[in-house]
Parts: C-alpha cells; sequence; structure tokens
C-alpha cells in the first residue's frame, strides 16, 4: 500500500457555552468529533466519505491539496488552517492528480479503493496507527457531526473550502491543539474539548475578517453600536415579546432609524431576522429534547403552539410536529 500514515485519533464530546456573540457561530459545535493526526510519506492520496457535515485541519509538516469533486482544488501550505463544508465526498493528496490509494470512511475506519478494510493494519494501539511517525507530511483534523437549524445558518455562509493563512492569530490555537494531541496528560479529553472549540471560533474569526471572504450581514452588523446590541438581545433571549419599537428603545435609536440601519447590515428587517432566529431555535430544540410545543413556543417567543406553528410552517414548509417526526425518523 503506497500511502504511509501515522495517526493519532481521539474522540470529543461537547458541553455547552454560550456566548451573547456566538449565537450562530456555537451552533457549529457537535455532540462528538474525531481529531486525527495523520503523518504521510508522499506519494499519498486519501479520500474522505465520513460524510462530516464540517472539518477543520492544519498541515504542521509539508503540504497538502484539498480536492472536492465540485469545485476547484485547494492548495494548502504548512501553517494553514481549512475548513472544509458539506458532506460531500472529497480528496486530501500531496498532489491532485493522484487517485487516492486509501479511503476514510466515518469512526476511523479505512479501507483500500477495492474496499479491503485495513483499519487494524494501520493501527498500532488504541490511539495510534500507521507505519512511521517521521514521514514528510503532517496533516491534522478534527471532522464535526454538525446538525440542527442553527447550525445550518451558519454553514451556509461558508464557501465549500476556505483557507486562512498560518500567519494568522488562529494559529496559536492550533499550535496549542497540536501539542496537546501528542501528549498523554491527565485531563486530556476535557483540554483538547476546550482547544478545538476555540480553534474552530478562532478560524472562523479570522476567516471572516479577510478581505476575499463573503462575510453574511448578521457577523458584520455585530460590530455596530446599535445592531449588534439588538442582534445580542435577541440571540440571548429569544423569548422576550420583541417589537422593532422595543429593540429600538433598548439600543437608543428612534424606531426608524434603527429599522432603516438593521435591514443595511443584517440584509432583511428585525422582526424578519427575529422570526427566523426563533424558529431556528425551536428546530433545534424539537430535535435534541421531548418538551412539548407548546413549552416551546413560550422558550422562543411564542404566546402558544399555533403561533409557533404558523411562523414554522410559513419558514419550513413543514409543522414543528412533522419536522420533530422527521428528525426521529432520520
Amino acid at each position: 500500500m503506497a500511502t504511509k500514515l501515522y495517526c493519532i485519533s481521539v474522540c470529543l464530546t461537547y458541553a455547552d457555552d454560550m456566548d451573547a456573540l456566538s449565537g450562530l457561530i456555537d451552533g457549529t459545535r457537535a455532540q462528538s468529533a474525531l481529531l486525527n493526526q495523520a503523518i504521510l510519506e508522499p506519494p499519498w492520496s486519501l479520500r474522505i466519505l465520513d460524510q462530516a457535515p464540517l472539518a477543520l485541519a492544519t498541515v504542521l509538516r509539508g503540504h497538502a491539496w484539498i480536492v472536492p469533486d465540485d469545485v476547484e482544488p485547494t492548495f494548502v501550505r504548512e501553517g494553514d488552517i481549512v475548513i472544509i463544508c458539506g458532506s460531500d465526498p472529497y480528496t486530501v493528496a500531496d498532489d491532485p492528480a493522484l487517485s487516492p490509494d486509501l479511503i476514510v470512511h466515518a469512526g476511523g475506519r479505512y479501507t483500500t479503493p477495492d474496499g479491503t478494510d485495513v483499519t487494524e493494519e494501520l493501527r498500532m494501539s488504541t490511539r495510534t496507527c500507521g507505519e512511521r511517525p517521521d514521514g514528510a507530511t503532517v496533516v491534522m483534523s478534527g471532522s464535526y457531526e454538525v446538525s440542527g437549524d442553527v447550525s445550518a445558518r451558519l454553514l451556509s455562509a461558508l464557501p465549500r473550502v476556505l483557507v486562512v493563512p498560518g500567519q494568522d492569530t488562529c494559529r496559536a490555537a492550533m499550535n496549542l491543539l497540536a501539542a496537546e494531541v501528542g501528549s498523554d496528560e491527565p485531563g486530556q479529553q476535557v483540554v483538547l474539548d476546550r482547544m478545538l472549540d476555540v480553534t474552530l471560533a478562532a478560524t472562523l474569526r479570522a476567516w471572516f475578517d479577510r478581505p476575499e471572504a463573503q462575510t453574511p450581514g448578521w457577523y458584520r452588523a455585530q460590530a455596530d453600536p446599535l445592531v449588534g446590541e439588538a442582534l445580542r438581545l435577541i440571540h440571548e433571549d429569544p423569548s422576550q415579546p420583541w417589537t422593532v419599537a422595543g429593540l429600538a428603545d433598548k439600543v437608543g435609536a428612534s424606531r426608524a432609524t434603527f429599522a432603516r440601519r438593521f435591514s443595511a447590515l443584517v440584509g432583511e428587517p428585525p422582526m424578519a431576522y427575529l422570526t427566523g432566529w426563533r424558529t431556528a431555535v425551536a428546530g433545534d430544540l424539537l430535535r435534541s429534547s421531548d418538551a412539548t410545543i407548546e413549552s416551546i413556543a413560550r422558550q422562543v417567543g411564542y404566546a402558544n403552539a399555533f403561533a409557533l406553528s404558523v411562523a414554522f410552517k410559513r419558514l419550513r414548509g413543514v409543522s414543528p410536529s412533522q419536522h420533530r417526526s422527521q428528525h426521529l425518523a432520520a
């Protein structure tokens, strides 16, 4: 087998940790993720079939190409951090023209292109697999089982592949994560959980601040003293009976000025954004809890289940109960 692979794998589980600014970014957190460090000898090419909706990776040594099936290949230099969005297959290789010689499946399972399972052959112990720890290329990656309506609002704003150069400030977080992956200390599970979370958030923030990023309006508006404060209020407590006049009063602006400024920066009127946020939060609550629709309606600012159902069906084409049933059936 041509690929020389050495990897360390740790299964990560996230805890809740919300701040007002990160109402949308927080939705990217997965229930679990697999963190891998792969050391490879050229020529190498890995076909990724794990169907993870979001992956974060960096090249610690050497270089790599990210080769999706639907967009042009992206070159990743040593030190760069890359985020891959979408569950469609893609290839990671040291040359985009190479055919894959190893297939990576969900759960850290590896096969050859003809389907032969080589997971145990590559794995040297519970957490280590491969043949050479001193290969020319080192790639570290974390894949996320992201789901939910809040998550989708962020993922839809990202390109298929984005790269943040290694000199960016988020590199420091990735360096700490890489150092921790190579250690085996007490409490490592918790440390890795927190570090991966910080690294992802820092990378997304760095990307949105770059000139080539098509930054969504809701992110740019966070910096505005009026609209940013209104977004914080909406994200922090969607259960409040917010109105345009009420939000304007809270941020110290006239109703007309606030409404005009919010629409210009965010790209939609305040009440439309509020409805979208409430139904996204409701959608996640329907998926993740067994609370009644009546209870969820009150949690996100609707007087009763009927009011939530009207808004939910208008935006999503299905009722809250149908949304819950579809999730349970998936």
